[in-house]
């Protein structure tokens, strides 16, 4: 899972879509200036139910590889070549128009080896978009006119709004990933259409988006529709984003999908990021930056209203957590740490990324919020997936519909009246200045928020720890006057067993609960290790 350029295994091509026709019928050419988009297919009538429809009739058969490779003169682009490729402002989807939103389309070439077909849709009317040289400045990137096919395709689009003409709001490229920006215009994590098998012994399935239909905006509105066809060997699929652009960011998504076989570990709104190094794991301890990550944690909200904070590592071996939930109210990964302090990296802001919430529309039912851990020692590497995992069977000859919001947010919009875990560090145990007479683990929880401001320094706040192993010592609570909050800390005895430890951790006042619930897995290190803390 590639980051800098998605994946290698993108949206798919011109040929692998049946049972459509072919539509590359092009006009001749304007003389003068041209603008905005000129080259479309022929006008077809459009609906949500007819896009169902061709789902349902796509997973009917046999699913088809994508085969249709690039010419060789694209296919050996380098990165820098690939990104010097730019799209003319000029000749962006609804330039001539008066409206918030502008669609510019995105060159194959590199690791985007997959065409997609991109549809403009207005009243009920979706014309193919035709590839066009002529929307691209290639004067940077070493190709010849002659070299480029005049039926290319695209690898994805950008959404410009008219804040910002230059600086695209949100991104659909690669497969069926996606992402967006907040406020401060950064991008950070990616979300996905679906996630297939991922962190399962069998290779890891990525659907593709393989069409877009861009639906013209009403005048003076905030609100863009895009539809999008989804085919995998595994499942086809139609979803629905409508895209609200405002300093939270708001994705509504409506899909159904339609399998063509069993599919064992399906992901509903399935969030990728990266984590390398935070302030809980120095696993790779040899760069310069204190922190490099594009979120930080896994929060959740369940069904019974309990908030959940999980902080990300970077584990040695491949970790995968099911955490069980019933109809739950919320979850994403978040990035909560926005101090330039913390990571001194002027180059690509990890302190500015975004969050992304994800929001359940009515009842999913029974299930689990899985997070999946994936080893790295690259930072270009995405190696944190999270998703929902239905209980239910996943069977073909159903169909299988669900919604969410997605929330593009420098903080959770939805807001607990509980303090939340502003850090958690972690280092050896035991008492300075005595001999340590067993192995011992401290972790540092640092709580901020809620009723925490209210409290006297006296008050009777616990830390309220449970583990599934060993035992915990030098517990304790305390406020912590720099941050306007509270400090938990304890120390865990691990056993001799090296699997890893679940560990949970709340503050409480008069058995109430002043605080979300931290919760961490642990890996003690080998035995050997153990007793070179301890001497012996």
């Amino acid at each position: 899972m590639h980051r800098r350029g998605f994946l290698s295994s993108s949206a798919a091509s011109l040929a692998a879509i049946a049972p459509w026709p072919l539509e590359f019928t092009h006009k001749k050419r304007p003389q003068g200036p041209v603008l905005g988009v000129k080259h479309f297919g022929t006008p077809r009538p459009f609906s949500f139910g007819w896009l169902k429809s061709l789902a349902h009739s796509m997973s009917l058969t046999v699913y088809s590889e994508p085969v249709a490779p690039l010419p060789p003169a694209i296919r050996k682009l380098s990165w820098d070549q690939w990104e010097s490729i730019t799209y003319r402002e000029h000749r962006t989807l609804w330039y001539e128009d008066d409206l918030f939103f502008r669609i510019r389309f995105d060159h194959l070439g590199f690791t985007m080896t997959r065409a997609v077909r991109m549809y403009a849709l207005d009243q009920g009317i979706a014309r193919q978009i035709l590839f066009d040289p002529n929307l691209f400045d290639y004067s940077h990137s070493g190709l010849k006119p002659k070299q480029i096919p005049q039926n290319l395709g695209f690898s994805g689009f950008n959404v410009l709004f008219h804040t910002n003409w230059a600086d695209d709001r949100a991104v659909f490229q690669g497969a069926s990933y996606f992402r967006a920006v907040d406020g401060s215009g950064q991008y950070g994590m990616s979300q996905r259409g679906l996630a297939i098998d991922t962190g399962m012994p069998q290779p890891e399935e990525f659907p593709d988006f393989v069409a877009f239909y861009l639906q013209k905006p009403a005048p003076n509105s905030t609100l863009l529709t895009v539809y999008a066809l989804l085919d995998s060997p595994s499942v086809s699929g139609a979803y629905r984003f409508i895209i609200d652009v405002a300093s939270t960011l708001v994705m509504d998504v409506d899909f159904t999908l339609y399998p063509r076989k069993q599919i064992a570990r399906l992901g509903i709104a399935p969030g990728t990021s990266m984590f390398l190094v935070g302030e809980n794991d120095h696993r790779v301890a040899d760069d310069w930056r204190p922190q490099i990550h594009d979120s930080d944690g896994l929060q959740m909200h369940t069904g019974v209203g309990e908030w959940i904070w999980r902080p990300l590592t970077n584990p040695s071996v491949l970790r995968v957590n099911s955490y069980l939930d019933d109809n739950p109210r919320g979850f994403g990964l978040m990035q909560r740490d926005h101090h330039f302090a913390d990571y001194q990296d002027d180059g690509v802001w990890y302190n500015r990324r975004p969050s992304c919430w994800v929001a359940p529309k009515g009842a999913w039912g029974k299930g689990a919020v899985m997070l999946v851990e994936i080893p790295t020692i690259d930072e270009t590497m995405d190696n944190i997936v999270a998703f929902w995992n239905p209980a239910e069977e996943i069977v073909p000859g159903r169909q299988y519909d669900y919604g969410y919001r997605l929330y593009w947010c420098h903080d959770n919009p939805f807001k607990s009246h509980l303090a939340h875990v502003q850090a958690t560090r972690d280092g050896i145990g035991g008492i300075v200045g005595q001999k340590r007479t067993e192995f011992s683990w401290r972790f540092v929880v640092d709580f901020v928020g809620g009723d925490l401001s209210m409290l006297a320094p006296e008050d009777p706040v616990s830390a309220v720890i449970s583990t599934s192993r060993g035992h915990v010592q030098l517990v304790s609570a305390r406020p912590l006057l720099p941050i306007k909050g509270w400090r938990a800390m304890f120390d865990l005895v691990p056993d001799e067993a090296l699997d890893p430890i679940d560990l949970r951790l709340f503050l409480s006042l008069n058995g109430q609960a002043l605080s979300e619930t931290w919760m961490y897995q642990y890996t003690p290190p080998a035995l050997t290790v153990q007793r070179q803390y301890i001497g012996t």
